[in-house]
């Protein structure tokens, strides 16, 4: 077998070589060599001919490449695509937007950074609508365009449910507790309050469980949150409500009772501690307590002087 192998290969480098050597003796160029130089040739010859401007329109080619080749290298091809559709008459010239209440269109137009020379045709649908859902109001956007100059914006908003502050910090929450933006105005001061650590997670969920007492709940100014466990109610006229741990729709009905009958939450208190399931105790204002102490005070002067006269009758 290697015989016949070796006898084979010396057969092709025996034609290879004969190949190169005509009949002659002369050296003859290899066969994928000989179209090109036969092409050569033609074109020195001017057997060829080309087309009118062949020769521009290649040049042109070449630079136009060469130039896009450049920007892509730099960076600067989005900037080219936005300068050259701008000026075909596809600038981004309006923005409609829907479903916004707090998001302005000003807004808008700022976080997409849009200055009046922003091609439509450039423009990434995708990130534009990532910039947007980034806004503090904006739970979900759809952007869509519409040619040749116009944005359509679809907005879905976050909706406030109460305030909560946090020191010093006012920031308005969702019913889940998540904080949508600072407070910057007063037209959500007739949101509920809800003061202190944890206060915005459970605030919801304590604000429903006094849906049976409206009259009550319509006059409490701020719910405050202790040492995230329970929870204190400050009313409007400056009463402290101390609501117990648990069983909160006990303490809550003895209140309720209780100003249905005595009118309590209408005195000169400071507080009703409901803490315990045993009693209610209440705490008088500082110029309750002293008018308090002036009339018992004149009581037991009273009592005292009584008790002298009836000695003396007695002797």
């Amino acid at each position: 077998m290697f015989a016949l192998r070796g006898r084979k290969s010396k057969r092709l480098r025996a034609s290879s070589e004969r190949e190169m050597v005509d009949l002659d003796g002369q050296f003859v160029l290899p066969r994928p060599l000989r179209r090109v130089v036969r092409l050569l040739v033609s074109l020195g010859t001017g057997r060829i001919h080309f087309m009118p401007h062949t020769g521009t329109i290649s040049a042109a080619a070449f630079l136009a490449a060469t130039g896009f080749y450049g920007m892509s290298l730099g960076g600067h091809s989005q900037d080219f695509a936005k300068t050259t559709t701008s000026a075909a008459g596809f600038a981004i010239e309006d923005v409609k937007v829907s479903g916004n209440d707090q998001t302005s269109e000003i807004d808008i137009l700022q976080q997409l950074g849009l200055d009046g020379a922003t091609s439509l045709v450039a423009l990434d649908i995708g990130e534009a609508r990532k910039l947007i859902s980034e806004m503090p109001w904006v739970e979900d956007v759809a952007v869509r365009k519409v040619y040749p100059g116009t944005i359509e914006v679809n907005l879905t908003e976050r909706k406030a449910f109460g305030i909560w502050q946090h020191g010093t910090d006012l920031s308005l929450i969702e019913a889940s507790g998540s904080v949508i933006a600072p407070l910057r105005d007063n037209k959500f001061s007739s949101l509920p309050l809800f003061v202190g650590r944890d206060a915005e997670t459970a605030a919801a969920k304590f604000y429903a469980r006094l849906n049976d007492w409206p009259d009550i709940r319509a006059r409490v100014k701020a719910y405050v949150r202790i040492a995230g466990r329970r929870w204190d109610l400050m009313l409007d006229n400056g009463i402290t409500i101390k609501l117990p741990e648990h069983d909160l729709d006990r303490a809550m009905q003895v209140l309720s009772t209780m100003e249905e009958g005595h009118q309590l939450l209408e005195r000169d208190i400071a507080a009703v501690d409901l803490r315990l399931d045993d009693r209610t105790t209440i705490q008088l204002t500082a110029e309750a307590a002293a008018r308090r102490d002036v009339v018992l005070e004149a009581r037991t002067k009273a009592l005292k002087k009584q008790e002298k006269i009836d000695v003396e009758k007695r002797i």
